[in-house]
Order: structure tokens, then sequence, then C-alpha cells
């Protein structure tokens, strides 16, 4: 080892094993000097770091910025921000690819725009000229702007690989397995009601009865008349997120209150109810006094419905609950002991129930949390020309609408346009009745 005179630095001869060639190891430890600190591009001012990643702790400035959060506005008496008091719980925000998307109203050019077929929300990179109110108007913002190609961009939902049947890259690539992707039927036409809903916390409620059911025939024979195909219908049935959305409850959406209509649905932390019993006095094994404790817990009821359902405490104290019971259903299970069936029907589940939602959150296979049905290609004509806009043709021009993307089509707008791709520029195609009940792949 060594120190070199001219700045302090000891250095030191090492080979740290035999895959690492022979090098020089240098330990930094004088005060008067600092390595990497970062500065400004404009001035080269030094900008000592106060907050970021992993500063310190995943706590780290809370007690200076977490008084900044507006969902602790109302909270200021529960919440103490030190840290033997404080919480915390990991967020994974994406592109929500909402019902009702505010970007899709806010550009001017129509670059973005939401996909018939899935549901995705896109931005043809071709028309958007970089006015950037869809920045602006996204309430999550999800919508960033490219300084170097003019253009806003955002996620796609990884929609190749949807189309494909795969799941996206970051559902894929979750190492906690916390993510689903499925298939919900929705209906397209009562859209616009529920995002009208006067009370915020009946949001909630309201997006939950624009999800059809797929195992109702009447839903399954509607879709069918509108060209959902079989396959899609079978993956809407085995679809994991309605089941957490719609079956069992226990996936809640992220602030209801833009009227978005968000569809990328998130379950509530559980904290650790039973030890919070115990420390109140209660006992673990009691419905009564587990469900009483949720009240108490770490991590206050008001925050979360904040968060998740505009301030309605009810959708997220039966989600807790559900995930509750579930747990103690799990345990009896492992230890052989009879199950309690008055749990269980007091979150209205029953023990088949509670089995089968636990394969869905625990041990769920590859295909069972990712129900992603393939586009059909004889469909794939009719899609692209929907958002690739041709010319305006004379409008005296009968309105027709080819299958298999042959012929021509009236936009959203009410603007007739020809789709080139399988229309010979003569013979008109058999017209085809548009969808109500339309597909999308969320994750949950």
């Amino acid at each position: 080892m060594y120190k070199r005179v001219e700045d302090g630095i000891v250095g030191c001869r090492a080979v740290v094993s035999h895959r690492m060639p022979t090098g020089t190891v240098f330990l930094y430890h004088t005060t008067d000097r600092q390595v990497n600190v970062p500065r400004t591009e404009h001035t080269g001012r030094r900008l000592p770091p106060r907050r970021g990643p992993n500063w310190d702790d995943d706590l780290a400035g809370s007690p200076v910025h977490a008084a900044a959060d507006p969902n602790l506005d109302a909270l200021a008496d529960r919440v103490r921000l030190d840290f033997e008091h404080a919480f915390m719980f990991y967020l994974p925000r994406i592109c929500e690819h909402c019902l009702n998307p505010s970007c899709v109203a806010s550009c001017p050019s129509g670059a973005m725009y939401k996909r018939v077929e899935d549901g995705i929300v896109l931005v043809d990179q071709n028309r958007c000229r970089g006015w950037r109110f869809c920045v602006s108007g996204c309430p999550y913002k999800k919508v960033y702007f490219n300084h170097h190609t003019g253009k806003a961009e955002k996620c796609t939902f990884c929609y190749p690989r949807i189309e494909n049947g795969q799941p996206t890259i970051c559902s894929e690539t979750c190492v906690g397995r916390l993510r689903h992707l499925g298939v919900v039927l929705y209906d397209a036409d009562a859209v616009t009601a529920a995002a009208s809903v006067p009370d915020d916390t009946g949001l909630y409620p309201a997006q939950l009865s624009v999800f059809l059911d797929p195992h109702d025939p009447a839903v399954a024979a509607q879709a069918e008349r509108d060209g959902i195909a079989a396959d899609w219908l079978d993956a809407a049935r085995r679809s994991p997120v309605y089941a957490l959305i719609a079956r069992y409850r226990v996936a809640l959406p992220l602030h209801p209150e833009f009227r978005t209509l968000p569809m990328v649905w998130y379950i509530p932390p559980l904290s650790p109810v039973v030890d919070a019993a115990h420390a109140a006095g209660r006992h673990g094994d009691n419905p009564d006094d587990v469900f009483a404790t949720i009240d108490e817990l770490r991590i206050p009821l008001e925050y979360l419905a904040s968060l998740f359902t505009a301030g309605d405490t009810v959708p997220v104290a039966r989600s807790l609950r559900v995930l509750t019971v579930l747990r103690e259903h799990m345990r009896r299970t492992q230890f052989g002991e009879p199950g309690d069936d008055r749990a269980a029907a007091a979150v209205g589940l029953t023990a088949t129930d509670l089995d089968d939602l636990y394969r869905i959150l625990a041990i769920a296979k590859y295909d069972e949390r990712y129900v992603i049905p393939r586009v059909h290609a004889e469909d794939s004509g009719g899609h692209l020309a929907q958002h690739c806009p041709v010319g305006y043709p004379d409008t005296t021009h009968p309105d027709t609408t080819g299958h298999n993307g042959a012929g021509q089509f009236r936009d959203t707008d009410g603007r007739l346009r020809f789709n080139l791709l399988g229309w010979n520029g003569s013979t008109p195609a058999t017209p085809r009745t548009r969808s109500c009940c339309t597909r999308c792949c969320r994750s949950c």
C-alpha cells in the first residue's frame, strides 16, 4: 500500500480473485476533497445532494418533503413523520391507459389515440406536432416530451408483445411476480356516464358497473355479435385481472377522482395486522378483533382511501379484510387446522374463493398470471386503418366499412376515409358492425 503525496489518496496493489486481473485499488479518505460532487451543467455550480433514489434510506427526507404530500392534508394529526412512526410502501406507476384518457382529449393534433382492439393508448409520431398539451393534460404525469425528436412519448404497454400474446417487459421481469395481465370486457357506451358521476366517492362503483361479466350468457352473445373472437371471450373468463377487480374486489384504481377511469389497478398494502391486534390487547384469532384493528394500523385507512377510492374508506377496508382473512385461512390450512367459515362469510367469500384468490396472488403459473390472447391477423388491416389517416375523400361517397381491412370507413369525427391496404379503389366492401364490447389488457 502507498499514499500519494499530491492528493492523499491511498492505493494498493491487489488481486481479488483469479477472475480479476492485477490492478490498482484506490481508497479515498481525505476530508478536504470530495469525489463526484454533482454540478449544474449551466454554471458549474455545485449541487449538494439532499434527496434521491435510495438516498440514505427509503424514508429519507420524509420530515421535510412528506409534509407536502396532498394525501396527508386531512391526516396531520394522525401521521407522524419521524422514522419511528413513519410508513412507506412502493407504488409502481406506469401509464394508466385510461378508458377516458385526458391526454387524448388534450391533443390538438389528434396524435394521441386509444386503440379499439385492445384499449392501449399510443402516440402517432407522424401526427405529433409537439404541442405538449398531453404532458400537462395527463393527471398521472406519464407523458413526457422528447426534446431531441420534438415529439411526445409515453408507455406503449409493449403493444408488439401484447399483439403476440406476450406480457409487458415490466410484468415479465418483476421478480416479486406482483403484476397480472388479463382481458376485461367493458361497455364503451357507459364510459361517459361513469366519468360524469357528481360525487367523487361514487366513481369507483361507477367504473365497476362499466365492466361486463364474461360469464354472463347475454354478455357473451352480444360480444359474439360485435365480432369479438371466441378465444378473447375465453381469455376474459380466465382473466386474473377481472377476478381481482370485480369478483373479489381487492384491487382498486389509482386516484379515480381524476375521472379518467384508469385501467391499472392496485392491491393496497397490508400491514402486520395480527401483531397490531396483539399490541392492542386483542386476539389475532378472532376475526372481529382483527377487523377492528385494521382501522388502527400504522398506514391510516384515510391515506389509502385518498390514493385509491377518492376518500371512501369502505372499499379499502373491505380489501384489507379480504387479505387478512386469506392470510388466516392459509395459516390454518398449512397447520392442518379447520377453517373459519365465519370469517370468510364476513367478507362475502367461501373457502373455495379464498383458495382461488391465494392461487392468483401467490402460486399462479406464468400462463395464469398473464392471460393474453393473440391479435387476429385477419383484422390487422382494419385496425391499422383506424390510426392511419389517408385522405379526406368526397363526403358524398357511400359510407362502407370493409371487412379484413377492405373498403372505406368513417372515423370518430364522421369523416370518410379510405383503407388502402385491401381496397381496389372501386369495389365496395361488406358493412361490419362496430364492437361495443371492447377488449383491453391491463396490469394490476
